[in-house]
């Protein structure tokens, strides 16, 4: 008995001392960088947002034709607000309504960097029009803040881009580097017309960027449990993006003699079974760089839980929903309160982890669920992207500009579960990132896509101040 004793002590003794090693082991992260001084940017720049807010460039659906006076009219605001930019700056329009801005730098050895956002923006429903400060594409200016669609989701980054660029050409600076701007006009259905074909043009054309960055990525407050500190997410790569169909037909009949197996009732059955058997939670790139640089800004003992994902595996995934997650999202079956359907059908949406496939989420779909029930892909697909790099030249860039406007966040590379135009970059560019300073708290995080969109004067000036910063700190 002594010996077991002595041997249990012993196991723990060195586990303890593993757990120990590891947590101490795990040093920060975080690059130093000198404070930037900040520019000072003009109240102008609200009105510019405003207007920009007023042209409904809405996207509606993959099959839905841009509304061309919209988009248009837009285009020919642009021009106005940014007199220098469009005076200075090449401008190529892809699929028509897609901007490609070039501005050429003064040493071409050295490889461009690609500047993303997105003119679209998605529907209002109409129902929450009462619940908005005010409406939607009004672009109202209050005295903190911007409202209106398009505000945060992605009119916000656009404009604040080219904010930056008229401000840095009226100081009469040159890049060293040639900088591209790519604004889609689809995203929000997927951007298949717009910054896939954007991507494909520059490809065409042999351009080979250092980076490209997107939004994605975010400062987030209060969002991280045990961090007092904001957290600057800087998304290295997203999720896939795939929806099936899972479509049950039978002879159908009255309600008064139901057979054993309903229609509806064996669709029901699929879409529990799926919910109940969803794929596994897996310690994956970029998860792992996640644990290591936020685990070594955490408090001790949450530390020591980052720092042994062997032991913690199982909470540290959940909590970061590293899986491919299942989310049933359309339903439809039936014509009348005593007919038994001949069809039933329902719309099951996955977005996928990296290291897993469209096709192995539907190997997946069918070994769990009936064989009673047909399934078929439908509508925008696309696999996860790949995983960008921590270590390169471009991304220590990009950590210092965020350290030296934000001493205080702390930079953690993630991946992003949404999709975003990014994805169709990266036969083009070494890296691809998702970020800018876009401030997301509990409360915000609410606006995207929702109910009362805004964004606080404060926030849209850092997000000019950094495009600002980010271009000179790629040009030195």
């Amino acid at each position: 008995m002594k010996k077991i004793l002595l041997a249990l002590l012993a196991i723990v003794v060195i586990l303890a001392a593993i757990l120990l090693f590891n947590t101490l082991s795990l040093s920060s992260k975080q690059v130093e960088a000198a404070p930037i001084e900040p520019i000072s940017v003009s109240d102008q720049v609200f009105e510019n947002l405003s207007k920009a807010v007023q042209f409904q460039t809405i996207s509606f659906s993959e099959d839905a034709i841009p509304d061309s006076a919209a988009f248009f009219g837009f285009h020919r605001f642009l021009e106005e607000a940014f007199p220098l930019t469009h005076a200075t700056l090449s401008l190529e329009k892809i699929s028509t309504y897609s901007l490609l801005y070039k501005w050429e730098g003064s040493d071409p050895s050295l490889k461009p960097i690609i500047l993303m956002s997105h003119q679209d923006v998605v529907p209002v429903d109409q129902p929450t029009l009462a619940q908005w400060e005010a409406p939607p594409f009004e672009g109202k200016i209050t005295d903190t803040h911007i409202i209106g669609r398009g505000t945060m989701d992605d009119k916000g980054t656009l404009i604040g881009v080219l904010e930056a660029v008229e401000k840095l050409l009226a100081e009469n600076y040159v890049p060293s580097r040639t900088i591209y701007i790519a604004s889609g006009h689809d995203e929000e259905v997927g951007g298949a017309k717009g910054a896939a074909k954007i991507a494909e043009h520059l490809k065409s054309q042999g351009v080979q960027a250092a980076m490209a960055i997107d939004e994605g990525g975010y400062i987030a407050e209060g969002l991280v449990p045990g961090v007092s500190k904001p957290v600057a997410m800087v998304n290295l790569a997203e999720k896939g993006f795939a929806s099936f169909r899972l479509i049950v037909e039978t002879n159908g009949g009255h309600s008064s003699a139901p057979p054993r197996e309903n229609t509806i009732g064996i669709l029901a059955q699929a879409i529990v079974d799926l919910e109940n058997n969803q794929l596994p939670y897996k310690l994956v790139d970029p998860i792992g760089y996640q644990l290591e640089y936020l685990g070594a800004e955490l408090p001790f003992f949450t530390k020591m839980a980052f720092a042994n994902p062997w032991l913690f595996k199982k909470q540290l995934l959940e909590g970061l929903n590293a899986h491919t997650t299942t989310a049933p999202t359309i339903i439809d079956g039936g014509v009348k309160n005593n007919v038994i359907p001949t069809v039933a059908e329902a719309t099951i949406n996955f977005r996928i982890l990296p290291g897993e496939r469209i096709e192995t989420v539907q190997a997946h779909i069918e070994s769990v669920i009936s064989d009673k029930v047909r399934v078929e892909p439908v509508g925008f697909l696309t696999n996860p992207s790949p995983v960008s790099s921590v270590d390169s030249e471009s991304y220590q860039i990009l950590s210092k500009t965020i350290r030296g406007i934000y001493p205080e966040a702390i930079v953690v590379p993630g991946l992003l579960g949404g999709g975003t135009d990014a994805r169709y970059f990266y036969d083009i560019a070494e890296d691809v990132y998702r970020f800018y300073p876009m401030r997301l708290d509990s409360e915000s995080m609410t606006r995207f896509h929702g109910i009362d969109e805004k964004i606080s004067k404060e926030n849209y000036k850092e997000i000019i101040q950094f495009t600002y910063q980010l271009i000179k700190g790629f040009n030195e």
